[in-house]
């Protein structure tokens, strides 16, 4: 899993690097689908994400932005500042789809390593900020 994440954030980083923050959420996902083949990912992009209640499924029209090897969902951001609401809604599309790893990726940033959010099912990384010294 470490290798995957490393080969999917190395193809954002060289997104972010060849064209750089400000653009539209579209255009940052336009450009990772071939940089991603480009690494030899397997990946669906926009792929239809049901939700099931009490045993029904509805149709509510939730697309991901991705899932790479049909293990890590990837939800790109081109706002200023990952808020918990972001990181919730990535959360949810791991629990209703039953995957267990997703990154946030904002590329709305001036550098993408700080962009980057790793959520877990059952884990949320805290960030930088709200750490506490020691």
């Amino acid at each position: 899993m470490k290798e995957l994440t490393a080969t999917i954030i190395g193809a954002a980083i060289e997104v972010h690097r060849t064209i750089g923050p400000g653009l539209l959420e579209s255009a940052y996902e336009e450009c990772l689908s071939p940089e991603m083949r480009i690494q030899g990912l397997k990946f669906q992009r926009q792929p239809p994400l049901p939700v099931v209640y009490k045993g029904v499924t509805l149709d509510c029209g939730y697309r991901l932005d991705f899932v790479v090897e049909k293990a890590v969902v990837l939800e790109l951001k081109a706002i200023s500042v990952i808020e918990p609401i972001h990181e919730a809604q990535l959360l949810t599309y791991l629990k209703l789809g039953g995957w267990s790893a997703g990154r946030l990726v904002n590329f709305n940033v001036p550098v993408l390593r700080h962009g980057i959010k790793r959520i877990v099912l059952n884990y949320v990384e805290p960030s930088a900020s709200s750490a506490t010294p020691r």
